[in-house]
């Protein structure tokens, strides 16, 4: 795309997965019409998404030498504001952002959902898999054990928070 094309560049639930994030702002700074605005959210530390957290805790028992921590590492990595402020005047961005977090709640019909949800339809998929695939089972129904044991074996409803950022050009 041409420099200052755009009004606002937006990306939900993406930044985290980005390799160079410096980079990928200064890009997005770069297609920005002045005054224009970048918005994307990412989620908050781990600890702050119930679901997420208990699924990463739990499979420490299965693979106790080397525990896959991609939910820690990546989707529920890139929280701190600091850092995010560091990464985005690293991009161009002089202004400071605005960054609102957003509580929510996470609602499945039983744990199993959520257990699924993660070990097998997230690349922590990958990660449970070039540890043992045979044990794909389970570590899923660890997980979901464990979200039993915190929110019931009916329908859970755990708490998930998320920050929305947004920066002018």
């Amino acid at each position: 795309f041409r420099d200052g094309e755009f009004d606002a560049v937006v990306c939900q639930f993406g930044v985290m997965f980005f390799p160079d994030k410096p980079k990928a702002f200064a890009e997005a700074r770069r297609v920005l019409r002045p005054g224009g605005t970048l918005i994307f959210n990412v989620w908050d530390r781990i600890e702050e998404n119930e679901f997420a957290d208990l699924v990463t805790t739990s499979l420490e028992s299965v693979f106790p030498d080397d525990p896959p921590r991609f939910l820690a590492r990546t989707p529920y990595g890139y929280y701190d504001h600091r850092a995010i402020e560091r990464d985005l005047a690293a991009g161009g961005f002089r202004k400071s952002p605005q960054i609102v977090t957003l509580p929510a709640r996470s609602r499945a019909s039983s744990p199993r959902s959520p257990a699924i949800a993660f070990c097998q339809g997230t690349p922590l998929r990958a990660e449970i898999e070039s540890r043992n695939a045979t044990r794909m089972n389970e570590a899923t129904d660890v997980a979901a054990a464990a979200i039993a044991k915190r929110f019931g074996t009916g329908a859970v409803d755990a708490r998930m928070q998320a920050h929305v950022v947004m920066v002018s050009s």
